[in-house]
């Protein structure tokens, strides 16, 4: 049989450590070997035994100060006398209070091994993600949602019996869903509380369990939800909707929902927090001369666009107030117009003419006094 590894190697610590540097190294560690995360390593449920075993003792003062003494022999019950400290060798680390109730202790649970809750509790809450369509951001919508949550089973009543048959006290635990175990050692008496492995901790015994959820109490029902998209919302904002999450545990309030927005690209629009913005072709001579024209803006209307006299290309014109609505607010952000002059690729022959005639020698002092725009209305009659 190999030598036990030392617990202060195990967590990577010293043997000075504090006891917050030993929860933290247990937790780092913990996260790293737990089963759940390592499904394709099997090596990973040992390693998270030993790191779960060297916490139990060094998180404890007494413990701790037995294993700096004598080492492992501490808690041989062959070596120290009957029962040791427990014989942590045989500890159940996958049962009832083991893996589960670690995992929820690193990763936000009500486990971790504390005593085993009996009044009401509050529902999980639960995430979802609803896509939306960029007009839907900005004006705002009501949308129907099907989730799926947890609730008490209707047929027993969450009591995971049968109708007509009760749930039994459990035997072993007396309905306390843990047990206690004293042991005597060289260094005093010492108390361990466990989940009671004969009822899993819920200390009651059913032996004609519900059809419907199977014993559990509780099943996994559709819900249907409306949910109101407030105007000039964005992706990754977050709605939470109060009492829509899982529901709670012996007669606890139900938990939270929060719903992810995510918002699909619209083909002609962007927009930069509450600014909308758009490109716009124009030909030479709009961008040339001026020009007014209609421009289509989101929800079907449009809006007159003026062009100034000598526009360029990457211009960019402001409309204000036509941009993102600020949220919960009856203001609203600019929209910028982008110009693109498009510049024809084929001309007639007197359109050629027309435009080399704006920068030919001769006509400089021409163009000088009557200006360019002028002469180009004149050459396009």
């Amino acid at each position: 049989m190999a030598a036990k590894r030392d617990y202060y190697e195990i967590l990577g610590i010293s043997k000075s450590a504090t006891t917050e540097e030993i929860k933290k190294a247990y937790r780092k560690n913990a996260k790293k070997y737990h089963p759940d995360v390592n499904k394709d390593d099997p090596s990973a449920e040992e390693k998270f035994k030993e790191v779960a075993e060297a916490y139990e003792v060094l998180s404890d003062t007494q413990k701790r100060a037995a294993y700096d003494q004598f080492g492992h022999d501490a808690f041989d019950p062959n070596r120290m006398g009957a029962g040791g400290f427990g014989g942590f060798g045989g500890a159940d680390f996958g049962g009832a209070g083991g893996f589960g109730d670690i995992f929820d202790l690193l990763f936000g649970g009500a486990g971790g091994g504390q005593r085993r809750r009996s009044g009401p509790q509050r529902g999980a809450d639960k995430e979802a993600r609803l896509e939306i369509n960029f007009e839907d951001a900005v004006f705002g919508i009501e949308k129907d949602m099907e989730m799926m949550r947890v609730e008490s089973c209707r047929k027993c009543g969450g009591s995971g019996a049968e109708p007509g048959s009760k749930p039994k006290v459990c035997p072993q635990c007396q309905g306390a869903g843990q047990v206690r175990t004293v042991q005597s050692t060289p260094f005093g008496r010492f108390e361990t509380v466990r989940p009671c492995g004969h009822c899993s901790g819920e200390g009651k015994i059913i032996d004609k369990p519900c059809a419907d959820c199977k014993g559990k109490g509780r099943v996994k029902k559709k819900r249907h939800i409306s949910v109101r998209i407030p105007a000039g919302i964005d992706t990754g904002s977050r709605l939470r909707i109060q009492s829509e999450g899982e529901e709670g545990i012996m007669g606890g309030p139900p938990g939270d929902l929060y719903i992810v927005i995510v918002v699909r690209p619209h083909p002609k629009f962007q927009r930069e927090g509450y600014t909308l913005i758009c490109n716009q072709e124009i030909n030479f001579v709009q961008a040339a001369l001026g020009a007014e024209i209609e421009i289509p803006l989101l929800g079907g209307s449009h809006h007159k666009l003026i062009i100034p006299e000598g526009t360029q290309p990457g211009d960019v014109i402001t409309v204000k107030n036509k941009g993102i609505p600020y949220l919960h607010s009856h203001r609203s952000g600019d929209l910028k117009v982008l110009v693109n002059v498009k510049i024809p690729t084929r001309l007639s022959k007197r359109q050629k003419e027309i435009l080399a005639g704006f920068f030919s020698d001769n006509d400089e002092k021409e163009i000088g006094k009557k200006g360019l725009f002028n002469k180009l209305k004149d050459a396009m009659g």
